[in-house]
Parts: structure tokens; sequence; C-alpha cells
């Protein structure tokens, strides 16, 4: 298997995996969307908190030339670190959340 396919196969399984973790309060649902044509990763939470609308994205990943940028990451402890674990090296791990400016300041790639 490459390594773009053991990429694909890492990024679904840890954010499946935050997908089976429930919600405390609401009627709320989590949907995981993967787009492996454009190599985009997501999970979404959609429902209702008593009469407020619950809807947003908790994960982002993307891959964009060769490296998994994360966009969005609203874990508690980070998945950049699930990928660090799952033998990702830091250098194709970039944190996309963070400014340009502040990306050089982390120990992962810049861009």
């Amino acid at each position: 298997m490459d390594t773009l396919e053991q990429e694909r196969q890492i990024i679904q399984k840890i954010i499946s995996e935050y997908a089976q973790i429930p919600y405390a309060h609401g009627e709320i649902e989590r949907h995981t969307v993967f787009d492996r044509d454009c190599d985009r990763y997501l999970l979404m939470i959609v429902g209702w908190e008593g009469v407020s609308q619950v809807h947003g994205c908790i994960i982002h990943v993307e891959i964009i030339d060769g490296k998994i940028w994360i966009h969005r990451d609203g874990t508690e402890d980070g998945i950049a670190s699930e990928l660090l674990e799952a033998g990702i090296p830091k250098e194709r791990i970039v944190l996309g959340f963070k400014s340009p400016r502040m990306r050089k300041h982390t120990g992962f790639a810049v861009a």
C-alpha cells in the first residue's frame, strides 16, 4: 500500500473514532464526510440543543501537495498528536488553523 493510501486510511480512522463519541446535551448527530477524490475529510455536527440549531465542523483535514493540512481541530487533545502516533512525521503535517507567521514556531510543517 502506498503512503497516500495509508494516510487516507489513518485520517478516516481517526475521524471515525471521534464520530463515535456521543454528545452529552441535545439531539446532535455526527456526520463524517470523506471526499477521497479531492482528499477532504470532515467531521460535522448537526442537530438541536433545545430550540437552538447546532451545525458545525469539528474536524477538517485535507491532503494538499503531499502534506496533511489540519484546517479545523475542535478536539480536546488535538488530532495532530494522533497523526504522529500513527507514524506520520511532523514535517508532513501542517497546522493550517495557525497563521502562516506562527507555523514556523510549532515544530510542524509550515506549508
